[in-house]
């Protein structure tokens, strides 16, 4: 595609990327002395009214919606012959096709990039926009700021309130969920779930789904991955951003490459016995004692502490969390998880029973978090709950799956304001002993009394 040496006021460098309907070019804006990409549609589309009006709907939404992800529409005109062209955020880091050319990527440089992309497509949820058309060609990055991960091309984004009754098939078939290769079949924000998941798989094994593959990741990893890349949408992540949430949480626990299983709580207990003796010396209310079948776990910072029965306690992660898997800004807090077998916590069909604890500064404030979404299950409501000088609220969801899991979210505060915890019970047997849990549980005393 030929193309004046002048566009405007932007100097026509050489063509970066070229697809169906239109032919990227590497510019100039002389005036603000920086580089930009021009798009510009294909001759022998410029004729179709459908074609025009839906390159003029990509310049709409990528410029009513607001993420530092995503590319941006910076003009729009028509070159004298007719044909329309799009301003936007040239990416001088190149694409991630460019980047999977060389086979797969560090697993936590793929869950970074899953994430980002995530996040930037939550965004575009929000705005009521269906992007459609994800894979690794439609991914940039910014090396002017830091290896930032640009989301591109939303030639075939379309409304959510428009996403019923597709009647054309349209996108990149190793990416496209299921449901989105039936011209009718309906779809939504999970359509998107499915194709951000299929990035990760290639990202992770190199290849794209339906091609063979080595795993690298560790098994919570695949888990995470296989659920967002289900072929039912019921049984995928609910949004982009619950997705983003999972991802984060496992970089934040460390669990992202195959290695050892997670220390035995038997060998751990030592060090977390004489932390919680050294604070009842010093008058903290944290006990060393545990009822009569259960085991009394604590961080490895000696900040909180909880009981469960024997048969959770084999497996314990004891570093802390990071708070915004529930959509807190907020640094990496004390914290543990407990449990059967940790290795299988993240997949919410297995049969793991465990408990959650995380200390937060945020949850007292106007922060609301955002709580996993149990589809599936029967939800239960909600009640109050005081735990000592902690009060807040218990949710529960039961029969999940139509089997005897369960699952409580439990969100505390302290009466001062200063602290907060948030509490996740997950059992397997029909009992609910959340109640029984929650009274077992310790804080320091000092992060209670703090203003």
């Amino acid at each position: 595609m030929s193309i004046p040496p002048q566009v405007g006021r932007y100097r026509i460098a050489h063509p970066v990327g070229a697809g169906a309907f239109a032919t990227v070019w590497l510019a100039y804006d002389d005036e603000l002395r920086s580089p930009v990409a021009v798009k510009v549609l294909a001759d022998n589309w410029s004729q179709r009214a459908d074609i025009r009006g839906r390159f003029r709907q990509e310049a709409r939404f990528m410029r009513q919606v607001d993420s530092d992800h995503l590319v941006r529409v910076l003009d729009v005109g028509e070159l004298p012959d007719g044909r329309p062209y799009l301003v936007m955020t040239y990416a001088a880091g190149g694409s991630l096709a460019d980047r999977l050319d060389g086979g797969p990527m560090p697993v936590r440089e793929a869950l970074r990039v899953a994430v980002d992309i995530a996040r930037a497509v939550a965004v575009l949820h929000d705005n009521g926009v269906l992007h459609r058309d994800l894979k690794p060609s439609n991914v940039l990055f910014d090396t002017t700021a830091g290896d930032r991960v640009l989301v591109a091309d939303l030639g075939l984004a379309k409304t959510l309130a428009h996403a019923s009754g597709f009647t054309v098939v349209a996108g990149t078939p190793a990416y496209m969920a299921p449901e989105q290769l039936v011209p009718g079949g309906g779809i939504d924000v999970r359509a998107d779930v499915y194709a951000i998941g299929a990035l990760t798989h290639h990202m992770l094994t190199g290849s794209p789904p339906g091609q063979p593959a080595t795993p690298r990741a560790s098994a919570a990893v695949e888990r995470v991955v296989r659920r967002a890349m289900h072929r039912d949408p019921d049984r995928r992540w609910p949004t982009a951003a619950a997705y983003a949430a999972a991802l984060e949480g496992l970089l934040a626990t460390r669990r992202v490459t195959v290695r050892p299983p997670p220390h035995r709580v038997r060998r751990s207990l030592a060090a977390v016995g004489v932390v919680a003796a050294a604070l009842v010396m010093a008058g903290s209310a944290v006990p060393s004692t545990a009822p009569h079948g259960w085991t009394r776990v604590g961080d490895a910072t000696g900040t909180v502490s909880v009981a469960v029965p024997d048969g959770w306690a084999r497996q314990l992660r004891d570093k802390g969390w990071n708070p915004a898997v529930i959509g807190l800004t907020e640094e990496r807090r004390p914290g543990l998880l407990i449990g059967a077998d940790l290795t299988e916590w993240a997949d919410v069909d297995s049969a793991t029973p465990g408990v959650f604890v995380g200390v937060s500064r945020a949850l007292p404030a106007t922060e609301r978090p955002t709580l996993p979404d149990h589809s599936g299950c029967t939800d239960a409501s909600g009640r109050a709950v005081t735990v000592g000088a902690l009060s807040g609220t218990v949710r529960r969801w039961a029969r999940c799956g139509g089997t005897e899991k369960s699952f409580s979210e439990v969100t505390l505060a302290g009466a001062g304001g200063s602290v907060g915890v948030y509490v996740q019970v997950k059992q397997t047997d029909g009992a609910d002993r959340t109640d029984e849990v929650l009274d077992t549980l310790r804080v320091d005393d000092s992060l209670l009394t703090q203003g």
